[in-house]
């Protein structure tokens, strides 16, 4: 049906289609949008209203629940489970390394990264965390801003994505049941039962999240583009051109997927990286080099060892309450609630792309690995940005003042040698990483809408990404960053708690098949005897890495 090359564009998109989830994820969506376009005072001050009690309220839930998911992939790392194959024992990998963490990395938090990069150090520098004692624009505010940095985009938002990966993906490829978020009930249900309406609910539950979660960061970073763009050029496009260029690059983009994610994605996601690198490196080289690694260094080791504390720091009760606990929801408590509004998404893609890796291989790449190379970008930009302010060679606060968080980067790079092809660069990787988040972020919707279809139709991931695109840019116009941070916080609360469910089903999958505290042949039985029956005879399908 999907891959018939005969069947036509409106039939395949039809037979393939989940009506249920599709239908309320479409009227979501496009709620959301009439509501912006209606009633955008009203509609702002209903999100602004649910935001703030979500922060307030349940801020300590996201902090546990953030903390319990690293612990336990810490554990998959290091523990038994780590060699468990996602998919037959003596299957090989889809992707080559390279291509695998070049896309898994693309489609995580990268865009988020470009956005964030040079500006969030240098607003920590100047309005320090109430969890540093340090006076603003210090040596000590300049050193726990780039520290607080590590912490937002370091393991801990990585950690959600892979934790939602790897039950999928394990169900996926050894079970044989369907691509999508619903999935990870499989062991109490059974596989006959995951088109249930509890099975319903949580995709579209996941369709929901993916749509606050994916327009936040498209909002984000296509203002960054529009800013590089009015920054390059003088000239401003105004709120209607907002909507206009966020929509119909979003649209051009998804529709350039249509080749699929080995020769779309994969493609993109080097070229991404290989960028990403040589803007690290030229801006190491050129900037700062003896203060980046200084304050890096430094920053790196208060990380490490004020991790578990920062983890669960809430500011209760701390210069009167209410401040401290505005600082932390601002900045920790909307990251929180926007890595785990991504986790559907990023984690069915991570899902479709792991196929014949082991636990431990998809956790530590995801982890480990991107946290590696994430480290050293923030070092790099909140150290390049933070010295250029404190010298006074770039007034980049001004900047954020005048153009938004959005145009932090570009005054940073034209202060350095040859800033001029520095910010073209950047402006460049800017684009790149919209057109990958747009791409990505359809095809894990479209594989949502249609029961797990891993390369559903152009017409679908078309519809998501006018939809995606166009609440994105209605965001941006009517409430700017705020406006998307609350969106995130929103739809981000809920798929805390399926994150959770995800770490109960592998502890009752891998614990039924490699049991911590019986020996091997006293192995429990899990889920439906679908699962009992397809164990014994896993797909045996195997894409030679070589073909990459």
């Amino acid at each position: 049906m999907a891959g018939s090359e005969s069947t036509g564009p409106l039939r395949r998109f039809a037979e393939e289609l989940d009506v249920a989830v599709f239908a309320v994820g479409f009227t979501i969506a496009t709620a959301a949008v009439l509501a912006f376009v209606l009633r955008p005072e009203a509609a702002s001050t209903l999100m602004a209203g649910a935001n703030d009690v979500l922060w307030t309220a349940a801020g300590w839930w996201y902090l546990a629940a953030m903390f319990i998911l690293v612990a336990f992939v810490g554990f998959l790392i290091f523990g038994p489970w780590g060699n468990i194959k996602l998919g037959d024992d003596d299957e090989r990998p889809e992707f080559a390394f390279p291509a695998y963490f070049a896309m898994l990395y693309s489609a995580g938090i990268a865009a988020g990264i470009v956005f964030w990069g040079p500006a969030e150090a240098v607003f920590h520098y100047d309005a320090v965390s109430p969890f540093v004692d340090a006076e603003s624009q210090s040596s000590g505010a300049a050193v726990s801003a780039i520290q607080y940095t590590f912490f937002h985009w370091g393991v801990s938002a990585w950690t959600a994505y892979v934790v939602m990966a790897l039950p999928i993906a394990y169900f996926a490829y050894r079970y044989d049941a369907p691509l999508r978020i619903s999935t990870v009930i499989a062991p109490w249900v059974g596989l006959e039962n995951l088109d249930g309406p509890l099975a319903k609910s949580i995709d579209v539950l996941a369709v929901f999240a993916t749509i606050g979660g994916v327009a936040t960061t498209l909002g984000l970073v296509g203002s960054q583009f529009l800013v590089g763009i009015e920054w390059t050029t003088g000239a401003s496009v105004g709120d209607a051109g907002t909507v206009a260029v966020i929509t119909g690059l979003t649209v051009a983009f998804t529709v350039s997927v249509a080749l699929g994610v080995r020769k779309g994605i994969r493609r993109l996601s080097y070229f991404n990286m290989g960028l990403f690198v040589l803007v690290t490196v030229a801006t190491f080289l050129l900037g700062p080099t003896t203060q980046i690694m200084s304050m890096g260094t430094q920053a790196l080791g208060a990380y490490i060892n004020d991790f578990i504390t920062m983890s669960f720091y809430t500011g209760s009760g701390a210069a009167g309450g209410s401040g401290v606990a505005e600082w932390v929801g601002d900045w920790t408590i909307f990251y929180w609630a926007w890595w785990f509004s991504w986790t559907p998404f990023v984690g069915l893609f991570i899902a479709r792309i792991s196929r014949g890796r082991t636990v431990r291989q998809v956790a530590v790449t995801g982890v480990i690995a991107s946290t590696g190379i994430t480290v050293p970008w923030f070092a790099t930009m909140g150290g390049t940005a933070i010295f250029l302010q404190d010298s006074g060679r770039a007034d980049i606060l001004a900047v954020v003042g005048e153009l938004g968080e959005a145009g932090s980067g570009y005054p940073l790079f034209e202060a350095l040698p040859l800033g001029g092809i520095l910010t073209v660069l950047f402006l460049v990787l800017v684009t790149t990483f919209l057109i990958t988040s747009a791409d990505s972020s359809t095809l894990a919707l479209g594989m949502l809408t249609t029961g797990g279809v891993e390369e559903p139709s152009t017409i679908n991931r078309v519809i998501w990404g006018f939809l995606i695109g166009a609440l994105a840019s209605l965001l941006m116009v009517t409430g700017g960053v705020d406006a998307l941070q609350q969106a995130a916080i929103i739809t981000g609360g809920p798929f805390s708690i399926i994150a959770l469910l995800a770490v109960i089903s592998m502890i009752a999958a891998f614990g039924a098949r490699r049991p911590l505290f019986l020996r091997e042949e006293d192995e429990l039985s899990i889920g439906s005897s679908d699962l009992e029956t397809s164990s014994a005879d896993p797909d045996p399908e195997t894409v030679d890495p070589s073909d990459d």
